[in-house]
């Protein structure tokens, strides 16, 4: 056998969502030499879906990589960074741990031609600390030598029912990233052809934000530090009074995410009910947004865009550009869908015979923070949450 055209080292490889999009884009022609994640609920799912490849527990002790490597991946942690996390900006103690991926590489580009890089992270680190955290991120890469463009992208454009925006970047010094990320656009999703018998919102919400989405989950979070689940919730106006309002599976986060169902499932620890896999699937990079961007680094296309200079002014950084020695260019009208896949139907993804609906204590919850503000004023849900409520307490 030939050897593979890319080896990846996958650094907060998580669950593995990278490297199996790496795998369904290219079959034999990548391999996996390398993964890097110290959680070990999450080095449970590595082993048991990748065996055979090394696992190093802390990149803060990752000293340099395999000479076969020539991809590196590192969708590295966004908890300070997410509007949802702390937004201790790019210094935070986990989202800062980006530091020792660019200490390896300096490593490496003493002895042999830098890898390329493929980073993912929340749109959030374009705008926190007034653009501080994209202005770190472009210095290091530049002083490494690299080029690099990034763009961020919706899940739904792989044809998950999950609205999950990310920046999508990717850094090289042998081939122009633009020609990955930017040759593609079919945006933006027509709202025709979104169903309008399912509705995603978070139920743990209700004041300041509720994430509606139609026909999809807003995106997947991973819940608390302690692995209790954190479900979104799902209304669906023409079910049965009383299943109106469920609570997808963690199975079905799973498929929301590009994964098999049961993909976190490996041993006793993320069997259990309120064990970890909530966490794990959140955390994840969903797995059809790494395939497209594989089949990119495979096959580079040319990009029909347009290029405006922009000089970084201590502001949010635009959802898509490039850059390299010093100079930084936006791409103007670039949507977040760069290809359509066959969407699959939120209705369709959910296992709704076994999902549980939201219980009265959460959507009583739910509905008094409703009333303290003015979300949720879609036609009907108001009144479904209330009849949800009476008819469940009945049954109580």
């Amino acid at each position: 056998m030939t050897s593979p055209t890319f080896t990846v080292a996958g650094l907060f490889a998580g669950i593995g969502g990278i490297e199996l999009g790496f795998q369904r884009a290219l079959g034999h022609e990548v391999s996996t030499a390398l993964l890097c994640e110290w959680w070990d609920p999450a080095k449970a799912v590595l082993t048991e879906r990748f065996p055979g490849v090394e696992i190093h527990p802390d990149v803060r002790e990752l000293k340099d990589l395999p000479d076969s490597v020539n991809v590196v991946t590192a969708g590295f942690p966004c908890t300070d960074l997410s509007q949802a996390g702390r937004m201790a900006g790019i210094d935070g103690v986990n989202s800062g741990l980006i530091k020792h991926v660019f200490d390896v590489l300096q490593v490496v580009r003493h002895r042999r031609t830098l890898p390329t890089l493929l980073i993912e992270n929340v749109p959030n680190m374009l705008a926190l600390n007034r653009g501080q955290a994209m202005t770190y991120l472009v210095q290091e890469l530049e002083d490494l030598g690299y080029r690099w463009a990034y763009r961020v992208v919706d899940s739904r454009f792989t044809g998950v029912p999950q609205r999950r925006r990310r920046v999508v970047l990717v850094a090289s010094v042998d081939l122009d990233p633009r020609a990955v990320l930017f040759s593609d656009d079919d945006g933006p999703l027509d709202p025709e052809s979104l169903a309008d018998d399912a509705y995603g919102f978070y139920w743990t919400e209700g004041r300041g934000g509720l994430g509606w989405a139609q026909d999809a989950v807003p995106t997947l979070k991973g819940g608390s530090t302690i692995g209790i689940p954190s479900p979104p919730a799902v209304w669906l106006p023409k079910a049965t009074l009383g299943r109106r309002f469920l609570k997808p599976s963690v199975e079905d986060a799973e498929a929301m995410q590009g994964f098999d169902r049961g993909w976190t499932a490996v041993d006793a620890t993320t069997a259990r009910r309120n064990g970890p896999r909530w966490k794990l699937v959140g955390n994840a990079v969903t797995v059809g947004v790494a395939k497209w961007v594989a089949g990119r680094l495979a096959e580079p296309g040319t990009p029909e865009v347009t290029y405006e200079s922009w000089t970084p002014t201590r502001k949010a950084w635009p959802t898509a550009a490039c850059g390299e020695n010093g100079k930084v260019w936006t791409v103007p009208g670039l949507t977040e869908f760069p290809t359509t896949s066959a969407y699959r139907h939120l209705v369709d993804e959910l296992d709704i015979t076994s999902a549980e609906p939201l219980t009265l204590r959460g959507a009583s919850g739910f509905r008094s923070r409703l009333e303290q503000g003015n979300l949720g004023r879609h036609p009907g849900f108001r009144e479904d949450i209330a009849a949800h409520i009476d008819a469940i307490a009945q049954v109580k």
